[in-house]
């Protein structure tokens, strides 16, 4: 974070279906939630941010900093909404970007669809150049053809123009000389080099995480100045940074100029601070469940670190199959994505199976309850029929549902075609959306080589502490926490997010052969380069650096990362191997090479997690609120619930469920067999009774 004591900060959180506004201010947090206007997503920020800053009764001046996650470039890649882009590439490559990986993600699907690259073939130019893999010149680039070119995208009305040449991320030269003649000619256009986006190897991963972010550049650019416009409008002249998929915060001028990092800050938000929640509780290992209107999103967190990647995909023609997407190479935090949310609209199939998802009703038309035009059925109108959310109580009460419409739409497309009552198939939803949560938490965990047992779900986002319970009753997990705010998780963990920027270089390296004089030569130009950034933001903070290799046995064919330390021998370096290979593969391939391909160095300002809170002293809880009866869907039967406002129970309180703790953005659901505990944090801690 910036250096500077900030007394009153905005954290903001553009989803799918709501809004989320979150305001740190001398008086405690204030939030709100509104519905996302996905045509001007900048609208519905400041409605939201009008509705917390009169909540919490703060002048706009003294807002000193604006903390934003926006969906609006993953949005723009999946529905094409982006510039008009052309590619400028070596002559020979231009359909590398379509022909990909050359294999099929769908391996028995006959009508497989591939996804459309986001520049047309005829866009799709080759130039004369070439350079060989060590960077050593094998043809001058034909700056008459780069000219040419230009011309054609000029006549074409192209707004935004990738450059991606051989072998650039060892030598630039080519690439830079390439972009001054397009600026020259292009005066208005965007111009992104391959060399600046993603200078790593693989042609493929790095052409289409350039073309990605020119294309969604100029469309990030307007927003981000729409944004601040309508910020300074109302008052609000503090800084705006933005949040990036690696979980960290930057400036406008960096996420400007790289939106494709901004295509996950959302989700990474909430990673933020599952990993803060940990920290608070004493959990070294931890799932973090963030479920929301339109997904759930599951993430490891080992030692109070969420699992990074290097690797991510984007507008997959399959929502949720592996490799049928636009991959990104991008830091991010790693986590599985599931089309599961409170929208994800549910049918019955031709086999007769209740199915749920990934489709969704969204914020516009929404669930059949919301009165806003939808009569699909979702899970959020199975919820309401369940009993777990009050109707009057919605969205703080701003909301009023209409139980009736949920009940119709459930009984007449779920119900009716399966011979179910209404409570039954209802029941049926809600357990098919868990099931494909906790199966994708499994393979999830599976993939990465680490386990689930023994690990706290923390469950954040507007649906999660409603179905937190379930889950891990599912997964065998025996301790649940929702922290304060949960329904709002993902903004407030932006408050927290630190300063930082990864800087990633492709070189490769034998360790047989091992130079260290180089190695550390390498890292000093990426740390001057990311403090470069990092500074902009917090220029006089307490800089911390992590160096990570991308290693592998000689002949294979893709890499792990590993942790290292500066400075380091070529033995350092195979020991940390060995011990990352085993952890992912249980062995170790002896005496054969090992080699590296690529070298990050992430840089931030210094990132402390919270301290552990001690335990709150034992208390009794207050009358209840009033009692409602849930049907449960483990026992198949209705209970009755004792309702307590969150707001009204203090540290220590313990309560034995069924209960249910009802807060303005979500609701708590204890279901039988589980203790709910108010931790000294405020957060609700679920324990089971007989643990698995």
């Amino acid at each position: 974070m910036p250096s500077k004591k900030v007394s009153c900060r905005i954290g903001v959180d553009v989803g799918g279906t709501f809004t989320d506004v979150v305001i740190d201010h001398a008086g405690g947090r204030t939030s709100a939630k509104v519905p996302t206007t996905s045509d001007a997503p900048e609208a519905g920020v400041m409605d939201g941010i009008a509705v917390a800053l009169d909540r919490a009764g703060v002048a706009p001046e003294r807002v000193d900093l604006v903390i934003h996650g926006t969906t609006l470039a993953t949005n723009a890649l999946i529905e094409r909404k982006g510039a008009r882009t052309a590619l400028l590439t070596t002559e020979g490559f231009r359909d590398s970007i379509e022909m990909a990986y050359e294999h099929r993600f769908e391996q028995y699907d006959l009508y497989m669809e591939r996804p459309e690259p986001l520049v047309p073939r005829e866009l799709r130019l080759g130039v004369p150049e070439r350079l060989a893999a060590d960077g050593s010149l094998l043809m001058a680039l034909d700056e008459a053809a780069v000219a040419a070119h230009a011309a054609f995208f000029r006549e074409e009305g192209v707004e935004a123009v990738a450059v991606g040449f051989l072998h650039s991320y060892v030598d630039d030269a080519h690439e830079r000389r390439a972009a001054a003649i397009l600026r020259r000619e292009l005066p208005d256009a965007t111009i992104c080099l391959s060399s600046e986006v993603s200078p790593e190897i693989r042609e493929y991963d790095r052409l289409s995480t350039t073309v990605a972010n020119a294309y969604v550049r100029p469309l990030i650019a307007g927003y981000v100045g729409r944004l601040e416009a309508a910020l300074r409008e109302r008052g609000l002249g503090c800084p705006l940074l933005l949040t990036m998929s690696s979980g960290a915060v930057t400036t406008v001028e960096t996420a400007q100029r790289f939106p494709i990092r901004l295509v996950e800050s959302g989700p990474a938000g909430g990673a933020v601070l599952a990993r803060n929640v940990a920290a608070e509780h004493g959990l070294d290992t931890a799932l973090s469940f963030d479920m929301g209107g339109t997904t759930a999103k599951i993430c490891l967190i080992d030692d109070y670190r969420p699992q990074l990647s290097r690797n991510f995909e984007v507008a997959r023609q399959y929502r949720f199959l592996k490799g049928s997407g636009l991959p990104l190479r991008i830091p991010a935090i790693e986590m599985v994505e599931i089309g599961a949310g409170g929208g994800s609209i549910a049918r019955v199939d031709a086999l007769r199976r209740i199915v749920v998802g990934p489709d969704s009703a969204g914020a516009d038309p929404g669930p059949a309850c919301y009165g806003w035009g939808g009569d699909a059925p979702t899970v959020t109108d199975a919820d309401l029929m369940l009993g777990r959310i009050d109707p009057a109580r919605f969205a703080g009460g701003t909301m009023a549902l209409d139980a009736g419409a949920a009940r119709q739409s459930v009984e007449r497309d779920v119900g009716g075609p399966l011979g179910m009552t209404g409570e039954v198939a209802a029941a049926g939803v809600s357990e098919i959306v868990d099931e494909t949560m906790a199966n994708a938490a499994r393979v999830h965990a599976i993939e990465s080589g680490k386990p689930l047992a023994g690990r706290a779900l923390i469950a954040f986002g507007g649906a999660a502490p409603l179905h937190a319970a379930r889950l891990a009753t599912k997964l065998g997990i025996d301790t649940v926490v929702v922290p304060p705010g949960a329904g709002v998780g993902s903004a407030i963990g932006f408050l927290s997010a630190p300063i930082a920027y990864e800087v990633v270089r492709s070189r490769f390296v034998a360790l047989d052969n091992f130079a260290s004089a180089a190695v550390d030569a390498l890292f000093d130009d990426m740390r001057e380069e990311a403090e470069a950034v990092v500074r902009l933001g917090a220029p006089d903070a307490v800089l911390e650096e992590t160096r990570t290799g991308y290693m592998r046995y000689r002949g294979q064919g893709h890499e792990i990362a590993v942790e290292l330390s500066a400075r380091a021998d070529a033995e350092e370096y195979r020991e940390r191997f060995d011990e990352a290979y085993r952890r992912l593969y249980g062995r170790t391939i002896p005496a054969l090479e090992v080699e590296v391909m690529s070298w990050s160095l992430a840089l931030g300002a210094a990132d402390r997690l919270p301290p552990r809170l001690s335990l709150a002293p034992p208390r009794a809880a207050g009358t209840p609120a009033g009692r409602r009866t849930l049907y449960d869907t483990e026992s198949g039967g209705p209970m009755e619930a004792a309702v307590h406002t969150r707001a009204d129970l203090a540290p220590g309180v313990r309560l034995a469920g069924p209960a249910v703790v009802v807060e303005d953005e979500t609701a708590t659901v204890a279901p039988e067999g589980f203790d709910l505990t108010v931790a000294a944090s405020g957060a609700l801690v679920l324990t089971r009774r007989t643990p698995a």
